[in-house]
């Protein structure tokens, strides 16, 4: 019976214990520890270049139900991507990738306690599309690999050559064919010359776009590749992806005519080369380093303004790499331009030139319209040319229609959002220097500011700041406005 009393005794205390009796304040060992929260992330399997991707984190959850906070981050992506997160902390981050391969994203969830956090990790796969009509990539044949050597070579025997370089790389030029529109806006394929530097694997290389000037012939066409000392190959040996249309009327597209300052059209063949060429680069692993040069003398500046314009208007993903641009000697003014031509005309033929005045035009007789537009083409074109050029744009000046000018040709009276530096000669008979300050001023009034200079061509001593006088000098401008931008040569 004592031995029963003695275990009873310490059964009660241990129950008083258990309660918390005698008011001795014990401490509750019930309380549930803290779960961390489980991370769930998600994406699509697959997405296309220059897409929208949505990274969906809201599966996460937490069996204690506290509150959870995201934070993603991109830990994976294709060497030459600069694709960037937003919305990275919410459940749901977005990024529009811009390399084709494939992306990682990391997501840690937490509930903010101790230890009470976890990741996710999701990989998807990013593909490169082809447009569908203007744009669209068709083909692309290699032309020849040239050595930097052989290009110094060239530059060393052409005494007009226009660099004062020394080529790094050596260069592999393809012909790329694509789609585009012509003068009436319908669809047609187009070439151009693509030349790549050879760098070792992965490196990346800003793109420059070169628009050439007026050309007759059509060897002289860039992706004939007849000179080896042409701009674009030695443009490419200096480091840049380097793009050069041929045009509607050259190349491939021979058959057409040549919408000759016709701004629609000329900014199409570029632009649509672009979209064409960077859907190529995509799939070949060519890699740009998302910039953007634009250049062109001549007639290649007037394609350099008007294309610079197009995208400056449009939804294109180049608007958003454009660094800089220079334009030497282009007829940005057309209605300018033409009375000059018109002036040169008068001093020439005087007989003729009695009856041509601006303003007038519209009342000239029919022989002497016809007479007044073949000396305009030949001013313009010069003669026994190759090509067929449209001549709308002389019609129109001729119709004294200053308002399709407008409309269709010029490219002067607008505001650049990126810098622009015009090049042009006090002294230039075949572009009016009058071109370049009214664009200035124009662009000025519009307010770009000092986002567009003007440059004074200098020219040998000796020698007038004329047209042909000013290509050397505009392409020593050219490279330095260049480098003081580009990275990665």
């Amino acid at each position: 019976m004592q031995h029963q009393r003695l275990l009873a005794g310490l059964a009660l205390v241990i129950a008083l214990g258990a309660c918390g009796g005698g008011g001795g304040g014990g401490v509750n060992n019930n309380t549930a520890a803290n779960s961390p929260p489980v991370a769930s992330a998600a994406a699509p399997q697959t997405a296309t270049v220059n897409g929208v991707v949505t990274l969906d984190g809201s599966a996460s959850s937490d069996v204690n139900g506290d509150a959870l906070s995201y934070a993603w981050t991109i830990t994976g992506k294709p060497a030459g991507s600069t694709a960037a997160l937003a919305n990275a902390t919410l459940a749901k981050a977005t990024l529009i990738v811009d390399v084709a391969g494939t992306y990682t994203a990391t997501l840690l969830v937490s509930d903010g306690k101790p230890n009470g956090s976890n990741t996710s990790t999701v990989s998807f796969l990013a593909v490169a599309v082809n447009t569908v009509g203007p744009g669209q990539f068709l083909d692309a044949v290699p032309l020849k690999k040239i050595s930097a050597a052989e290009i110094s070579a060239a530059l060393a025997l052409d005494e007009e050559a226009a660099f004062l370089a020394t080529p790094k790389y050596a260069v592999q030029a393809y012909r790329v064919t694509y789609l585009t529109v012509d003068g009436q806006g319908q669809q047609i394929i187009a070439s151009g010359l693509v030349a790549v530097p050879e760098k070792p694997a992965n490196a990346l290389s800003p793109v420059l776009s070169y628009q050439h000037a007026t050309i007759d012939r059509q060897s002289d066409a860039p992706s004939s590749l007849t000179k080896l000392g042409d701009p674009p190959v030695v443009l490419s040996s200096l480091g840049y992806i380097v793009i050069a249309a041929d045009y509607v009327g050259y190349g491939v597209s021979a058959a057409a005519p040549h919408p000759y300052l016709l701004s629609a059209p000329s900014a199409s063949a570029v632009i649509d080369l672009m979209t064409a060429t960077k859907y190529w680069r995509q799939v070949q692993h060519v890699l740009d380093n998302k910039q953007l040069f634009l250049t062109g003398y001549s007639e290649g500046g007037y394609v350099t303004m008007a294309t610079h314009r197009a995208l400056q208007a449009g939804a294109s993903t180049h608007r958003n790499e454009l660094v800089r641009v220079v334009a030497g000697a282009g007829p940005y003014n057309v209605g300018a331009t033409m009375d000059q031509l018109l002036a040169i005309i008068r001093e020439t033929y005087p007989p003729l030139g009695l009856l041509l005045n601006p303003g007038l035009l519209r009342f000239l007789g029919d022989d002497d319209r016809r007479h007044a537009r073949e000396l305009l083409m030949t001013l313009s074109l010069g003669l026994g040319a190759e090509v067929t050029f449209m001549p709308t744009v002389i019609d129109n000046y001729l119709a004294d229609n200053r308002a399709a000018i407008e409309s269709s040709s010029d490219v002067f009276d607008w505001a650049p959002q990126v810098p622009v530096s015009l090049f042009h000669g006090r002294d230039d008979r075949t572009v009016p220097y009058l071109s370049a300050t009214s664009t200035l001023q124009a662009m000025r009034a519009r307010g770009a500011g000092d986002r567009v200079t003007l440059t004074d061509c200098v020219p040998k001593p000796g020698e007038p700041a004329g047209h042909s006088q000013c290509v050397l000098p505009y392409w020593r401008f050219v490279l330095d406005r260049f480098g003081e931008a580009a990275r990665d040569l």
